[in-house]
């Protein structure tokens, strides 16, 4: 929904786009400013889940997240057990 009022917000404005698809013009508002400027927890996640990737991928591809986490700490990352089932949990 945000490319498409992305995408026609110079010829019919905001506000009118969201009349008719029936949001909030503050939540189409709310998206942009979260995609301009992502939480510090997005970033970690998307770095996490690389280290995490790389580990799963040099075990190959057999070990769960207790097994990750533990070689994952081994490396000196400091990284919950909850986060790591979380982020794998999201892979599929």
């Amino acid at each position: 929904m945000t490319r498409f009022i992305e995408e026609h917000r110079q010829t019919y404005g905001v506000g009118s786009i969201c009349r008719v698809l029936s949001i909030a013009p503050s939540a189409y508002y709310a998206t942009v400013a979260r995609q301009k400027n992502p939480c510090v927890r997005s970033q970690k996640d998307k770095e996490l889940c690389d280290d995490i990737r790389r580990v799963w991928n040099n075990n190959f591809c057999v070990y769960g997240a207790r097994k990750v986490w533990h070689q994952l700490r081994r490396e000196g990352l400091d990284v919950a057990r909850c986060t790591v089932e979380r982020l794998i949990a999201g892979w599929g």
